[in-house]
């Protein structure tokens, strides 16, 4: 499913046009990309839990060239499903 048709469905299932329901998805996404920026995790009970993980500097290794590359700290955002959600695909 891409972004279309989830809009698509949320629309249907919530009685709204499609416009409002881009705007609910939107503002959705917003709210969560902002709080994982603030360093906040996210809990939506039955679905899951966003969060941001820190990763720490590495050293690594060009396959082509062999040369020794240094790959700088980072943050990368990471999601765990909730107890729900793997109920609801397992099943």
């Amino acid at each position: 499913m891409n972004k279309n048709e989830l809009i698509a469905s949320v629309a249907d299932k919530c009685s709204m046009t499609k416009t409002q329901a881009n705007d609910a998805l939107e503002a959705v996404l917003d709210t969560v990309t902002g709080a994982l920026s603030g360093g906040q995790e996210v809990r939506i009970l039955g679905f899951g839990n966003f969060s941001v993980s820190n990763r720490k500097a590495t050293t690594a290794r060009n396959p082509r060239t062999g040369e020794t590359i240094q790959v700088p700290a980072s943050k990368a955002p990471k999601f765990k499903a909730g107890k729900a959600l793997k109920e609801a695909v397992n099943h």
